[in-house]
């Protein structure tokens, strides 16, 4: 799946998502769905966050030359 959608925008939704489950305001046949998207946008953050810390990690090794 290839989507463009901010850290920000991927947090927002995994809250809109928690405040659901916790609710129980889910659909059981919605709810592995529901889930698979949470999984989607945790894996999204978790990238962004990574390719954040390269790159600052680079340019502090750039600094320090």
């Amino acid at each position: 799946m290839s989507e463009e959608i901010s850290y920000k925008e991927a947090l927002e939704e995994l809250n809109s998502i928690l405040k659901k489950i916790e609710s129980e305001d889910i659909e059981m046949d919605d709810l592995t769905k529901i889930v698979k998207r949470a999984l989607f946008l945790v894996n999204l953050c978790k990238s962004k966050l990574k390719n954040t810390e390269d790159e600052l990690q680079s340019i502090f090794n750039e600094i320090n030359l």
